[in-house]
């Protein structure tokens, strides 16, 4: 249902309904349909998914938090069917890469969360670890099978560590994702650096910057879907502010 209240596919719905009505002899119907073909135009752009995803980033700051971290926390992105069955998604593994990287640098022990994405699927956590241990030679010490979504991995992470002994840990995940993730993680009351995976560029709007493709619309949905997010969260629980 979400999916159906944020662009691309609410500007879709959007065109779609006002194409029919000018089909039926609405002009004005038509002038709509226009606009909601060009801000799905827009939205494929590099400028739109690029300023869109660097906003994001820029409300964080990487590194340890103020109290000494004791885990490092790696939440669940996507899953994928492989040949041999699920297997985690191009996100996760991305995440996964970059923790193993983090682990090897600090010592700190590794903590996957995530539950099912779908009904009869493993949890994404359980396929993290696998991975972590098979792709990265990485060992997990906690797995979180249980979180649905971002607030139960911060909700379930804490109580879990904090059951360790752990009273901080360094959040990894992309960087659009970690302002939503730090501020749950925050109201869990486990103080949480970030970690990003990698950052975004900022369009300096050359022409390639203008060009629309495919995989920058699916970037500016995952912004937008943060966006919303994080403007949830703030109407629910309130303002955070992640250092």
């Amino acid at each position: 249902m979400t999916n159906l209240l944020l662009p691309p596919l609410l500007l879709a719905l959007i065109g779609l309904g006002a194409g029919l009505l000018a089909w039926r002899g609405r002009r004005k119907a038509g002038a709509l349909a226009a606009l909601a073909a060009l801000g799905l135009l827009l939205l494929a752009t590099p400028f739109a998914a690029g300023h869109l995803t660097v906003a994001l980033e820029a409300q964080v700051t990487a590194g340890p938090p103020s109290a000494s971290p004791g885990a490092i926390v790696v939440l669940g992105g996507e899953m994928a069917h492989g040949m041999a069955g699920p297997e985690v998604g191009p996100l996760t593994l991305e995440r996964l890469r970059s923790a193993a990287a983090l682990h090897r640098r600090t010592g700190l022990p590794l903590l996957v969360t995530g539950g099912p994405l779908s009904p009869g699927a493993p949890p994404i956590a359980s396929l993290m670890a696998t991975s972590l241990a098979t792709d990265f030679g990485t060992p997990v010490r906690w797995v979180e099978p249980r979180a649905r979504d971002t607030r139960e991995n911060a909700l379930f992470t804490a109580a879990l560590l904090r059951g360790e002994g752990i009273g901080a840990a360094l959040v990894v995940s992309h960087g659009w994702h970690l302002p939503r993730a730090l501020a749950a993680f925050e109201r869990a009351g486990l103080p949480a650096g970030a970690a990003p995976v990698r950052a975004g560029r900022r369009p300096g709007g050359t022409g390639s910057d203008w060009v629309p493709r495919p995989d920058h619309l699916a970037q500016s949905w995952l912004a937008l879907r943060e966006w919303a997010g994080l403007l949830v969260y703030r109407l629910r629980d309130g303002a955070t502010t992640n250092q």
